[in-house]
């Protein structure tokens, strides 16, 4: 026989993890503490996983803590909303969507990929999280994230079990200031040649796919800067420091908010976006807006 939830219990976890302790939690439920801490162990004997564990003088949430945690908010919120339906008044609760974005990603980019997100006529809460592909895919299998924005696909060497969606692909345009696009623009790409460039950093999709190009066209620019970070880049570029490299389907955008002049563009050298997800079938309805609407934004 399967084990029922006591949703009592995990109210009571809820309520220490939410306030930051056992005395905060008794003083807001109107208990003992150590009745809170009965509660709690019995929560976490059914699950057979500690929730809670020592850290100095107080306790922090292990790995499993976090899952429960995640799991609790949804289920509370959706108890909210269901007293809301029935009670026939308008819930305010906004629907959660977790997403890690890797640093590699153009900031322009993920904006327009989580742009329907916010027209959606549900409420949706975005989280959003930046970091390395490898500390955001560990989050994506601990269900603290519903879906990882990267641009390259999903690697086989990851030890955990993932899901990839392609979005789409885009070619590269070349931005400058507007007396130095004027100049390369004459002959481009060959004009590239000796250019000063400022790009991203050589562990980018992006970067690997320019190398590729540069290579095939015979050119070599005179590299000034690599960035991790693709806004500080961006304000180099407008200083009149060298050319930038950015997907074409962000373009238009690129130049009304940097005041950058596109050089030219390139098909030959693409990038290409991926979602990730820790399910092959996607079930949030965020999730799913946003690989639907990115067939648009891609032209796929």
């Amino acid at each position: 026989m399967d084990d029922w939830l006591n949703y009592h219990h995990l109210r009571y976890f809820w309520t220490v993890a939410r306030e930051g302790g056992l005395r905060q939690a008794a003083e807001k439920l109107h208990v003992s503490q150590p009745s809170i801490s009965a509660q709690i162990r019995e929560l976490e004997d059914t699950l057979g996983e500690k929730l809670f564990r020592r850290q100095g003088r107080s306790n922090v949430l292990t790995d499993a803590g976090q899952i429960a945690l995640r799991y609790a908010d949804e289920i509370f919120a959706l108890g909210r909303e269901l007293t809301n339906a029935i009670k026939q008044r308008p819930s305010a609760q906004a629907l959660r969507l977790h997403v890690g974005v890797a640093d590699s990603v153009p900031k322009l980019v993920t904006h327009e990929i989580l742009k329907p997100v916010f027209t959606l006529p549900r409420t949706v809460h975005v989280i959003c999280r930046e970091g390395k592909i490898e500390d955001l895919l560990a989050q994506l299998a601990a269900h603290r994230l519903d879906i990882v924005l990267v641009d390259e696909p999903a690697s086989s060497s990851h030890r955990i079990r993932v899901f990839d969606h392609k979005l789409g692909e885009s070619g590269i345009t070349f931005f400058a200031t507007a007396a130095l696009a004027t100049r390369l623009r004459r002959g481009f790409p060959g004009s590239l040649q000796d250019a000063p460039a400022l790009l991203p950093a050589e562990s980018t999709a992006l970067r690997r796919s320019l190398e590729k190009w540069f290579l095939e066209i015979g050119v070599r620019p005179q590299v000034v800067a690599d960035f991790e970070d693709a806004a500080l880049m961006k304000v180099v570029a407008a200083e009149g420091r060298g050319f930038i490299a950015l997907p074409s389907v962000v373009s238009d955008e690129a130049s009304a908010r940097f005041g950058l002049r596109a050089i030219g563009e390139s098909d030959r050298c693409r990038v290409e976006f991926h979602a990730i997800t820790a399910e092959r079938r996607i079930t949030h309805p965020a999730v799913n807006v946003i690989t639907e609407e990115a067939r648009v934004l891609f032209g796929k």
